[in-house]
């Protein structure tokens, strides 16, 4: 039995060698060829994780949980034994085996030697293959890989390396010692040392014997040709043929402007990294390189043309002393200007891609921390407790965008939903929203008591222009009575709105621009509390410009539902997620108009797509106003105090003292929801983006934000009866000019932000992934879910 040990070392011309292999397996095994299956289906990576040296972790071993050494030791041991039962039973003439880690990242005599002890029981007839190209474009290609996988070094440490006595050593002195939980290993940060080919013949040599060691050229842009396909008989020594083998283009070389910044962006990482607490791991660090891919040229092979001069007379040795070599014709390029680091373009700054990925970051560390996935799925999902993420994970059901964004995790989590009572469905409640389309008529204007302010609305903006009188307008046209609204931090007109709409008696504008404490809207809250405006209200209101109290029984007016629930005292009005559906320009259309694209009404998971805000009667039962409801309840105020869902049924028991959502027993859409409009279009998101929370200061609205709001897999159409009676109000409202000009000046604030943060990185990478994440609604409930998202 010959073997033929295909060593790289360039990852992608051996990746198109082994889809050949992979694919014509059972043609080679009709000829007495065996492509072995026990080391790896494709690439035999088991076979190099078992034979490299114990201290020598690499990026492999590590992510495959092989850097002990005994766990190192027992892969060896079951390598060698399932590659010797293999080869038994099949008896081949011709065993083949790939890794081009084996080339590219075996440097010491004593892996070499431990590789080749592995295979002398099977055969001691052992060809060395390795395929090559001119060392400049290897090195293009090397270097992109590299930087993918962590490499913060730019080009300019090959090129300090063209004149040293020898590359070989030279460059193997670049490689850092592997400090794995740092994020360093040496196979990424080390200049590429198998560029010098002669030394590297010479050290397989060294250790299979003289003459084992073949170098074979093929040109890796060509296709699969018949001149190719020959090409591959003759190198691995094949003589039947086995079929033409599928054409197939290599992949576009990455655009030079992305390696810059990757690299960048690897720095900081890197140096993130030093400090002990930090934790990041390798998927999600390659995640973010490829998030913040840009089109461009590639890097010039001819920059790097010192690299092809200095090993031009070892080469033309080397086509003489190896005819597979003449397959390709190994000319230099084109010399051009010596190489310089691409610019990033767009003002790019590593350090804002970071700081934009630290939530993320974070919330892995936590994962880590917290032990096991499994104990993570049981925390969140409520489910059987499932295995941790270490091989395949199931992806029946998935939509192949869904397979091509989502973690392993959430897949994981995908499997254990699509099929539980915790699956997303719109099967809830009783209402028909296409039955519910005639518009309603305007209700009659209401009249207060004298000293008492009936329904009011207190609640938190800052830079919301555009979106103020429309929100004003409606809540107005369905019996709200008078709004008390605090700002702070705004630039886009918000608080001179506010203020003309304080003048016409409309609103009460405060300014919070000093607020203290943990968060502006508590400060505000708190500061409501002695507000006649609040002292003197019937019902109390607290909810933000982005939702809307959808009233979905009778005339649609809050006369018509607080009728229903006569004994209620506090309303928990549940969210319904409005995502952007498909809007990705802001305009000056109505809020309620633009988006009527959802998440179902039967949603338990993640925790926030039921979550409620709190209407309720001004009766003393409560001592403050949070966020979602009233808290500390009164001493003795438990009898006079009754909740109900937004289907008029009782919840007390559930949320007397304590909760801000809704559960599958209290949950209830039927006579009124809430609208929650939180992202709006595309563009209202970026810069939703950039202005930050409310709430949370310290929080980013990321990604994962879009991931949990971005709903679109059910309809919603009911507040649309709402637009005569709104468009009445708001044409009221724009009839006096200083509030048309105040609110056409807000809308151009906000369209020329955009415009800016499109022209910022960060941003419009932001912008770009959000409208390529297409997700049905299991996949986003199990992918928020594996995020580890909170409210």
């Amino acid at each position: 039995m010959r073997i033929v040990l295909h060593i790289g070392p360039e990852a992608q011309s051996s990746e198109r060698i082994q889809r050949i292999f992979n694919d014509k397996r059972e043609q080679l095994a009709g000829k007495g060829v065996l492509y072995a299956r026990s080391p790896g289906a494709k690439n035999h990576t088991r076979l190099f994780m078992a034979v490299s040296d114990p201290d020598a972790v690499d990026t492999l071993r590590f992510n495959r949980g092989f850097t002990l050494p005994e766990k190192q030791a027992a892969l060896r041991d079951e390598v060698a034994a399932a590659l010797r039962a293999e080869a038994e039973r099949v008896a081949p003439d011709l065993l083949i085996l790939s890794c081009h880690q084996l080339g590219s990242a075996l440097t010491s005599e004593s892996e070499r030697a431990r590789l080749r002890d592995l295979l002398l029981p099977i055969s001691d007839d052992i060809t060395v293959l390795a395929q090559v190209d001119d060392p400049a474009r290897m090195l293009t290609r090397a270097y992109a890989a590299q930087v993918i996988e962590g490499r913060a070094v730019p080009l300019s440490q090959e090129l300090g390396l063209v004149d040293a006595e020898s590359w070989w050593e030279a460059a193997l002195a670049t490689r850092p010692a592997p400090a794995p939980e740092q994020g360093v290993f040496a196979d990424v940060q080390g200049a590429p040392y198998w560029l010098d080919l002669k030394r590297f013949v010479a050290e397989w040599d060294g250790t299979f014997g003289s003459g084992a060691t073949r170098l074979w050229g093929l040109d890796p842009d060509a296709l699969w040709s018949e001149r190719a396909t020959e090409a591959l008989r003759a190198a691995f020594g094949i003589e039947a043929t086995f079929g033409r083998a599928e054409a197939m283009a290599p992949p576009a070389a990455p655009p030079e402007v992305w390696l810059t910044r990757a690299r960048m962006f690897n720095d900081v990482v890197l140096r993130l990294l030093q400090k002990p607490e930090t934790v990041l791991g390798r998927p999600l660090w390659r995640r973010l390189v490829m998030e913040m891919k840009r089109d461009g040229p590639p890097v010039n092979t001819g920059a790097l043309f010192s690299v092809s001069s200095r090993f031009q007379d070892d080469m033309k040795v080397l086509q003489e002393q190896h005819p597979g070599l003449g397959f390709a014709p190994l000319i230099p390029p084109v010399q051009s200007e010596p190489w310089t680091e691409a610019d990033p373009e767009m003002g790019f700054r590593a350090t804002q891609y970071l700081m934009a990925a630290r939530w993320r970051i974070d919330q892995a560390a936590k994962e880590e921390r917290e032990s096991k996935a499994a104990e993570l799925a049981q925390l969140e999902v409520g489910l059987p407790s499932a295995a941790p993420v270490t091989g395949p994970v199931p992806e029946d059901g998935l939509t192949t965008a869904a397979k091509a964004v989502m973690p392993p995790l959430a897949k994981q989590k995908f499997a254990q939903l699509k099929n539980s009572p915790f699956a997303p469905h719109n099967k809830l409640g009783r209402v028909n929203e296409e039955e519910l389309a005639a518009a309603f008529p305007e209700m009659p204007e209401r009249h207060l008591p004298e000293g008492q302010t009936g329904r009011v609305i207190v609640g938190c903006m800052k830079n919301e222009a555009p979106y103020i009188l429309e929100w004003v307008a409606y809540h107005r046209a369905i019996g709200v009575d008078t709004f008390l609204i605090y700002t702070n931090g705004c630039e886009d007109g918000t608080s001179e709105i506010l203020d003309r709409l304080d003048a016409l008696g409309i609103v009460h504008h405060r300014n919070n621009d000093d607020w203290k404490g943990k968060s502006p809207q508590q400060h505000a809250l708190n500061l409501a509390l002695k507000e006649p405006v609040i002292r003197q209200a019937e019902w109390i209101i607290h909810i933000d410009v982005d939702e809307f109290i959808n009233v979905r029984c009778g005339n649609g007016t809050l006369d018509d539902f607080l009728a229903r629930v006569p004994e209620a005292t506090n309303v928990a009005m549940t969210w319904r997620l409005f995502g952007h559906s498909g809007v990705t320009r802001l305009s000056d259309e109505f809020v309620i108009e633009q988006f009527d694209q959802c998440a179902p009404r039967y949603c338990p998971k993640p925790h926030t797509v039921w979550g409620y805000k709190t209407m309720f009667r001004n009766i003393g039962a409560y001592q403050k106003i949070s966020c979602h409801r009233p808290n500390k309840l009164v001493e003795g105020a438990e009898t006079r105090v009754r909740w109900v869902n937004g289907s008029g049924q009782d919840m007390t028991g559930e949320a007397l003292t304590n909760g801000w959502r809704s559960s599958k027993k209290s949950i209830g859409y039927d006579l009124l929801q809430l609208n929650h409009y939180a992202l709006r279009s595309a563009e209202s998101f970026l810069i939703k983006r950039q202005r930050g929370r409310a709430l949370h200061v310290d929080r980013s609205i990321g990604l994962n934000y879009w991931i949990r709001m971005d709903w679109s897999g059910a309809r919603d159409i009911t507040i649309k009866r709402n637009v005569p009676r709104l468009r009445a109000e708001y044409d009221r409202l724009l009839a006096d000019p200083d509030l048309k000009r105040l609110h056409e000046q807000g809308l151009a604030w906000h369209r020329a932000k955009a415009a800016e943060l499109h022209g910022m990185p960060e941003f419009e990478d932001l912008y770009q992934q959000a409208l390529r994440l297409e997700l049905t609604e299991t996949e986003r409930v199990a992918y928020a879910l594996a995020l580890d998202m909170e409210s």
